[in-house]
């Protein structure tokens, strides 16, 4: 009998053999309203990695925002804005940009994790699919950012603003409260996010990675790790100067984007030690590059990153101006590759 799609990630996060290399590919709102039928009959051709997938069930226009929607406070206080439908959008302001008002702010409260979620997570592994928890996106330096403004939040890393500390031991709290009690009912993966790399640097260095952030992060990565869970995390960028303490503060699959960090950089300092969840280029190669050029990356990727023993999953995401022949490409290519190691 094949592993189950849960028994699969686990051992290949774990190196211990696999049958295919876990993929998941995430396709923009944005670029959903764009291709429209045409991406959905890709999609219903390749059902390796869209299991599931009915034609007529995808709703190309959600994400539209009204105009009174577009700026919006979230629990934190801070405000958005949202100016490309299906896109992520930016916050404009920051409730703590003078450290005044830090005596007058809350932090919101983590949602209750009940019996319902309890049963939700036992009915995934049931299924045979992974019982997972996640942050939100930005969910420790980006969201320094985010209350403080980014310029200030680099300015209180260097200056060692002393309040900085507070507001980081008031975030973590925040999600030691969150995700927590899902480690306690034995969740399988920890997903967090939090974008660390600009294109060429990563936005702190060792040394204020180190002061600030390790710590923090250790402080809800290396509970679950030692509760049994996997902890994934996403970021951005290059993070290659600080691929080391990512991993130490209990990451166990490390998500470098393929081209900002180099493959042959990426194999040389984390194939073996961390799983690698390799994020396929979406700036050059994927909406640029011809559809050869596609297959020849995700080929390049499975053969450096990969191994019999596993240690590689895949992520892609898609958006505007990705030609559908490229779309096409990638997910032939995927399904291709995702049984190159087995085997062998």
């Amino acid at each position: 009998m094949g592993l189950t799609a849960r028994e699969n990630f686990l051992r290949n996060a774990s190196f211990e053999g696999h049958e295919w290399i876990p993929q998941q590919v995430c396709i923009s709102g944005a670029y959903w309203r764009e291709a429209r039928e045409a991406l959905e009959e890709i999609c219903l051709r390749h059902p390796v990695l869209f299991p599931g997938f009915q034609k007529g069930k995808t709703n190309f226009d959600a994400g539209i925002r009204k105009s009174d929607q577009r700026r919006v406070v979230d629990a934190w206080g801070c405000t958005w804005y949202y100016e490309i439908d299906g896109l992520d959008g930016q916050v404009i302001a920051h409730p703590l940009a003078d450290w005044k008002s830090l005596d007058g702010w809350k932090a919101p409260q983590p949602p209750v994790f009940d019996e319902k979620k309890r049963g939700d997570l036992r009915a995934r592994k049931s299924r045979g699919e992974l019982a997972t928890c996640y942050t939100e996106h930005g969910f420790l330096f980006l969201r320094l950012g985010y209350l403080r403004g980014f310029d200030n939040l680099l300015l209180d890393m260097a200056l060692g603003e002393p309040r900085l500390d507070e507001l980081v031991d008031v975030i973590m709290g925040f999600w030691q409260r969150a995700i927590g009690p899902y480690v306690q009912a034995g969740v399988d993966l920890v997903c967090a996010a939090d974008d660390l790399g600009t294109q060429t640097a990563s936005m702190m260095g060792p040394k204020h990675f180190r002061r600030y952030l390790l710590p923090a992060y250790s402080k809800l990565f290396k509970p679950a790790r030692a509760a049994g869970a996997h902890v994934q995390m996403h970021h951005d960028g290059y993070v290659m100067d600080i691929i080391d303490l990512i991993i130490e503060s209990g990451v166990s699959i490390v998500n470098p984007q393929d081209l900002a960090n180099g493959i042959d950089n990426i194999a040389r300092e984390v194939k073996g030690r961390a799983c690698i969840q390799i994020d396929i280029d979406r700036q050059k190669v994927l909406p640029y590059g011809s559809p050869a050029d596609v297959r020849e990356l995700i080929k390049e990727e499975v053969m450096k990153l990969g191994s019999p023993a596993g240690g590689l999953t895949m992520i892609v995401g898609i958006y505007p101006p990705t030609p559908l022949a490229n779309v096409e490409a990638l997910f032939s290519a995927m399904e291709e590759f995702r049984t190159y190691w087995v085997g062998r």
